[in-house]
């Protein structure tokens, strides 16, 4: 009889391996604490690489056109400058009738009160009618404590009023020096790679900035005549308030998707309160302006940006509120159509060629592989037939 084989052993795990696990094990850890230490400063810098991004054409159009190619420091100045004036006189024009409208609201708060208080005006009719006022009589105590409290955090309001201008100022320190050493940082980066790979790298991040460019630029535009349009409406309609509520909704349509509604839904309460016939006008013309940005503004304004499925949408909206809040919100179609680009890109090269257009938009036909091709893959002007249209 044969004896039985004798049992394997197992060679020992180096000493090395032990280390390097542990090593690399503690240098992830490290990683992740260093991330979330640093994340107020990182959101900064993500936020300052957009507006980066969004500029920089404007900034290499000035130095081409008015510089000739050179000072680019000067070129980039200037257009920051301008970028200044023009944020500052937008602020401005929203402040006067913020500020108007806030005046307003403290000389009528009281007796707006008085009157919601004893049942009176449309606030009052609205609380009487919902049983909201007798709640309110029956829980005085409890709301004057919770409206004490919301006042003695002032310290905590303060330092947030101070953390909002440092990361104002940061951002734009950023995105100013972003656009000043880009090109430096661009080229010194694609020089570590080949030839075509560095070639490659430029087109889809050239794609990639044209796609977030395209995006903020009209975002802040679409927002903008919402809030102008919005404001015409309410004080045509007589609806009080109209520069403070015109404001919110305009903010509100910086938000994908849902921001619209969401000012609108303001908007028309506000209407129905000041009157039913001026919340009917108010409901119908936010009716006609979903419709309007829909089919009109939108497809005009987002005409060279990546067009993101919806669905792709809400799944970007949702992860970046939930990682970053609001701010994530308005980042999220830009990121979601950088992954798109550099995906269709890598999908692309890997089934056939380099196509010559940068791939922004939808494209109908997949690119095909070589032997799949009727022309054989020749270059474009010598092929027997004509590839397909694209978009």
């Amino acid at each position: 009889m044969s004896s039985p084989p004798a049992p394997r052993v197992q060679p020992p795990v180096p000493t090395r391996t032990i280390l390097a696990t542990i090593g690399l094990l503690l240098t992830t850890a490290l990683l992740l604490y260093v991330l979330l230490e640093t994340r107020q400063i990182l959101t900064w810098c993500v936020v300052g690489a957009f507006f980066a991004v969004a500029l920089a054409p404007v900034v290499g159009w000035v130095q081409r056109k008015v510089f000739r190619g050179k000072r680019r420091s000067l070129a980039t100045l200037l257009v920051f400058l301008v970028a200044f004036i023009l944020f500052a006189a937008l602020v401005t024009a929203f402040a006067v009738p913020l500020a108007q409208e806030g005046t307003k609201v403290a000389g009528q708060l009281p007796g707006l009160v008085d009157d919601a208080r004893n049942g009176r005006g449309p606030v009052g009719d609205l609380l009487e009618r919902t049983n909201a006022l007798q709640w309110v009589q029956d829980n005085q105590q409890k709301i004057s404590d919770f409206a004490s409290g919301l006042t003695t955090p002032a310290a905590g309001v303060l330092g947030g009023i101070a953390t909002g201008v440092t990361g104002l100022v940061t951002v734009i320190v950023l995105a100013y020096l972003m656009v000043l050493e880009g090109p430096k940082i661009v080229d010194g980066s694609l020089a570590l790679f080949a030839p075509p790979t560095s070639k490659r790298i430029r087109r889809v991040a050239t794609d990639c900035a044209k796609s977030v460019t395209g995006y903020l630029s009209g975002n802040l535009l679409i927002s903008f005549i919402c809030g102008v349009l919005t404001y015409v409406v309410l004080l045509l309609a007589g609806v009080p308030f109209a520069g403070l509520i015109a404001l919110f909704v305009g903010i509100a349509d910086l938000i994908p998707l849902v921001g619209a509604t969401i000012g609108g839904i303001v908007a028309v309460l506000a209407g129905f309160l000041h009157s039913v016939p001026a919340g009917i006008a108010v409901l119908v013309f936010f009716l006609l302006y979903q419709q309007l940005e829909n089919h009109l503004l939108q497809p005009l304004v987002f005409a060279r940006t990546v067009k993101v499925n919806p669905l792709t949408v809400i799944i970007a909206i949702l992860v970046g509120v939930e990682l970053v809040g609001v701010l994530g919100a308005l980042l999220a179609i830009p990121v979601a159509s950088i992954i798109q680009v550099i995906a269709r890109d890598v999908w692309d090269h890997r089934r056939g060629q380099l196509k010559e257009e940068p791939t922004v938009g939808e494209e109908r036909d997949p690119a095909l592989a070589v032997h799949e091709r009727e022309d054989g893959g020749l270059p474009s002007g010598a092929s027997v037939a004509e590839p397909a249209a694209r978009r």
